[in-house]
């Protein structure tokens, strides 16, 4: 498992056997099951999780209850509540497993010295952070100027996965409309 670590970090920086074999022991494996919540709304969020398997829901839920999907995250992909993550403060999201899920866990004062003793793995953080930023932005600027069946369209190509592992009433959440609203497209 943690060999898909080392396989996600080289595609941004190599690393010899000693530097990966000291890197990989900052991290915790963790298991949760389907719909079980990796973080709560209100709770402190002590990890950043690298998805080794399963699939993630990251929510937003306003003051009427009603949940917004912020994003997801699959195999590969790095998932947190980011502003309660860094500035140590009560998460704002919640993070719940869309199906039964493995992680490796990664603690902020971990994440500083891994960047701290290896430049090139700060590198490679600065890298994924860059890529979550502008992936934002780009979905930022599609909900201000598309419509939602270009925006359900963008969504299927850029991941096709995704499209066949998560029910029709999350994806719809995702792009802030109703369910049944997603059903009438015909892409």
């Amino acid at each position: 498992m943690k060999d898909q670590l080392r396989t996600h970090i080289e595609k941004i920086v190599p690393l010899s056997d000693e530097e990966f074999e000291h890197i990989s022991s900052f991290f915790i494996y963790k298991k949760y099951k389907k719909h079980q919540f990796l973080i709560q709304e209100g709770d402190a969020v002590p990890y950043n999780y690298f998805v080794l398997k399963g699939l993630l829901k990251l929510v937003y839920t306003n003051d009427a209850g009603k949940e917004h999907i912020v994003g997801f995250a699959m195999e590969d992909w790095w998932e947190t509540d980011f502003q309660a993550y860094y500035k140590e403060t009560k998460a704002s999201l919640s993070l719940e497993c869309v199906e039964d899920t493995e992680v490796l866990c990664l603690n902020l004062d971990d994440y500083r010295k891994l960047c701290r003793e290896f430049p090139k793995l700060e590198h490679f953080f600065l890298e994924k952070a860059y890529m979550g930023f502008i992936s934002a932005q780009q979905r930022i600027i599609s909900s201000m100027t598309d419509g939602i069946k270009e925006r359900y369209k963008q969504l299927i190509e850029k991941y096709p996965s995704l499209i066949q592992r998560v029910p029709k009433s999350l994806l719809a959440a995702y792009l802030g409309v109703s369910r049944e609203t997603l059903s009438r497209l015909s892409v």
